[in-house]
């Protein structure tokens, strides 16, 4: 064998195991996650950490081999537009978003780039998927509830306050949502006995006018129904709804831990966590078109015993029983 031969038989098979350990270096992911509310809020960086939790569980590890890129509307729907457009850009292998402000903007920038949504309670209203079982399209995910549930925060209300006649019901007309659950509370209250008034939710002022109107006159309760501007507001809410002694119930246990009397709703972290599994399923192939739109499994009832004693409710023991969470 000639000297030149040699030599380029060595270097080759030296350098083989270096190209084959070059071709094994796995690509890196991207993950777009884009959410309708502040990053400073607790609430939303434990449903975060439960999203990258839940990757992980499943092998994704951020800055290994996936890089998640986060945005925040800090409900603002110009904000949310713009960083919808920002992420896209982006190029992700999918997005992970929130709520229907921001599947809405998605919407108008792209109609390829897989979504998982969470916390969406009427996709096929709205328009983001032909249909649960088969959505059809890049968009699929998990429901908030159906819309039957509204009915159960009439219920709560009456048995936690008897002596309501009255009840405001703090809603997002804007949303296909905050006109499903109004249609479900509107057609149980009078077998209820309980006249309803409609606060159609904008923003912290008219959020106080609107609350003060309606408390002037007695036997009031309020029913505030699943929509990010009341989340945006709680803190708000649920002080109006002290100041004003008026018992209220809540869509989610946050506004309980957060001084409100009432909650029930389904668990929203439990929505994060499962969503990591269809993030998994898109990044290794799968169609969201193909992936049903599932509902959520684990449901969650809170009481503020604190704040039912301020108000001067007792709590009924079976009420109490049934609870997950109670806060004394």
């Amino acid at each position: 064998m000639k000297r030149r031969e040699f030599i380029t038989l060595i270097g080759g098979a030296a350098a083989s195991p270096l190209a084959a350990k070059a071709q094994r270096v796995e690509r890196v992911r991207r993950i777009g996650v884009l959410m309708p509310g502040a990053a400073e809020d607790p609430e939303n960086q434990n449903r975060i950490a439960a999203l990258q939790q839940g990757l992980r569980d499943l092998g994704w590890t951020d800055g290994r081999n996936v890089r998640i890129d986060y945005r925040w509307g800090g409900g603002d729907a110009d904000r949310i537009r713009s960083a919808a457009v920002e992420l896209v850009a982006l190029e992700p292998d999918v997005i992970f978003a929130v709520a229907s402000s921001i599947i809405g903007a998605l919407q108008q920038v792209t109609h390829t780039v897989p979504i998982v949504f969470a916390n969406i309670t009427d996709p096929v209203g709205a328009g983001y998927v032909d249909s649960l079982a088969r959505p059809g399209g890049n968009i699929t995910g998990f429901l908030l509830f159906e819309y039957g549930l509204a009915g159960k925060w009439l219920e709560l209300l009456k048995q936690i306050a008897p002596t309501v006649t009255r009840a405001a019901v703090i809603r997002d007309s804007k949303t296909s949502a905050g006109i499903g659950q109004w249609a479900v509370i509107q057609a149980m209250a009078p077998s209820m006995g309980i006249e309803l008034n409609l606060i159609n939710i904008r923003d912290a002022g008219q959020i106080k006018l609107d609350i003060a109107a309606f408390a002037r006159l007695s036997n009031g309760g309020l029913i505030v129904t699943a929509n990010p501007l009341a989340t945006q507001h709680r803190e708000l809410i649920i002080r109006l709804a002290a100041d004003h002694k008026l018992p209220a119930v809540y869509f989610e246990r946050y506004f309980v831990t957060g001084g409100g009397l009432i909650s029930y709703g389904p668990h929203m972290v439990d929505q994060f966590q499962r969503a990591a599994a269809y993030v998994d399923r898109v990044l290794k192939g799968e169609k969201p078109a193909n992936l049903p739109v599932q509902g959520p499994t684990k449901y969650e009832l809170a009481v503020n015993l604190k704040t039912a004693k301020a108000l001067g409710f007792a709590v009924p023991p079976p009420l109490l029983a049934r609870a997950d969470e109670v806060i004394e």
